[in-house]
C-alpha cells in the first residue's frame, strides 16, 4: 500500500474512531468530566513536549559540539513534533499515539528503524551521505606541458 493510501486511510477512520471514544467515555463518567480530561491531555502533553524537545535540542548541540552527527536527534525531532500535534488534537486516540511519540525509549527505536532501513532519502553533498566507492578505471600518473 502506498504512503499517500495509508495517510489517506488515517484521515478517514481516525475522526470515527475519536467520536466513538469520546461518546462511550462521556456515556460512562459524563460530558464535563470528558471535556475536562481531554483539556488535561492537551495541557500535560504540551508540558511534557517542551521538556522532550529542550531534551533532544540539547542532546543534538552536545553531538554538533563533540563532533559527531546528530542523526538520532534529527530524526526524533520531527517524531516530537508529529507527537505534539497529535496531543493538541482533541481526542484519546490521537493523545495515545501522541504520548507514544513522547516515550523517548520508543523514539529512539523508530528512529534506528528509520536509520538503519534508509528511509530517508541522502540529498547529494550531504555531510550524511555514504561515501561512495572508489572507481577502479582511475590513472595516476603524472604529466608534464611543454611549450612549442
Amino acid at each position: 500500500m502506498k504512503i499517500v493510501q495509508v495517510i489517506f486511510l488515517f484521515f478517514l477512520i481516525v475522526p470515527f474512531v475519536e467520536i466513538y471514544l469520546l461518546l462511550q467515555l462521556g456515556g460512562i463518567v459524563g460530558v464535563i468530566p470528558t471535556v475536562l480530561l481531554v483539556v488535561f491531555t492537551a495541557v500535560l502533553g504540551a508540558w511534557l513536549l517542551r521538556r522532550q524537545g529542550f531534551a533532544t535540542w540539547q542532546r543534538l548541540q552536545k553531538n554538533l559540539a563533540k563532533g559527531a552527527v546528530p542523526a538520532y536527534e534529527m530524526i526524533e525531532g520531527p517524531i516530537l513534533l508529529v507527537g505534539g500535534a497529535l496531543l493538541l488534537t482533541p481526542g484519546f486516540f490521537t493523545d495515545a499515539l501522541g504520548f507514544a511519540c513522547l516515550i523517548p525509549q520508543m523514539r529512539r527505536k523508530f528512529a534506528k528503524y528509520v536509520i538503519e532501513n534508509h528511509l530517508i532519502n541522502v540529498q547529494e553533498g550531504s555531510p550524511f551521505q555514504k561515501p561512495k566507492p572508489k572507481e577502479d578505471n582511475v590513472i595516476e600518473g603524472e604529466y608534464e606541458r611543454k611549450e612549442d
